[in-house]
């Protein structure tokens, strides 16, 4: 997949976003949303980061997962779906303990921050760390959102500290294997 290709993936995936928003606020009158509900149908996973709750909601979200989307797409499209998956498959906490419903692309945005702070820990190569700090100095201001007592009332922390988690997990399972080195007499693995 080419550079533009890539950098359009995500600008796609914010139009299905700005779809469901525009659609909810002009016929729905901002009651159409389909959140992550706690005992609720499991295909809210699936649906919550496309469902915001209002235009202010969305365009925050838009702001962060952007510039995020596409410094994980300077790796690959691999890495960026792995942090995708990683962050549906960790939405199951939320859904099963989590007292509100959830919903937003901002678990995305977290997962997507995860991993570009982990990278560099765990691949340990120039460009990776470099990336990695980057990402800490630029966004580091974004973490206390993970913490329950700094998150702002209504905020779910949980969506967004299982999404960090997912982020950091896609780093760690999506790192290179190092090689063993072979020596001399010794059986190949």
């Amino acid at each position: 997949m080419g550079l533009c290709t890539r950098l359009l993936l995500p600008l796609l995936i914010l139009a299905v976003a700005w779809t469901q928003e525009l659609v909810d606020q002009l016929l729905f009158g901002g009651r159409w949303n389909l959140p992550l509900v706690p005992g609720g149908p499991a295909w809210g996973i699936l649906t919550a980061p496309f469902s915001h709750g209002g235009f202010a909601h969305l365009v925050s979200n838009s702001l962060w997962f952007l510039p995020l989307s596409w410094l994980v797409l300077t790796r690959g499209l691999r890495p960026y779906l792995r942090v995708w998956a990683a962050v549906l498959v960790c939405s199951l906490p939320v859904w099963l303990l989590w007292h509100n419903a959830s919903h937003g692309l901002s678990g995305v945005v977290y997962g997507l921050l995860g991993y570009l702070m982990a990278v560099g820990l765990v691949e340990r190569r120039p460009w990776p760390i470099l990336l990695s700090v980057f990402c800490i100095a630029t966004y580091g201001g974004l973490l206390p959102a993970l913490v329950p007592l700094l998150s702002p009332a209504g905020v779910s922390w949980i969506g967004h500290a299982s999404g960090f988690g997912a982020g950091v997990l896609a780093a760690w399972f999506g790192a290179p294997v190092p090689r063993r080195e072979q020596v001399s007499g010794s059986p190949r693995w």
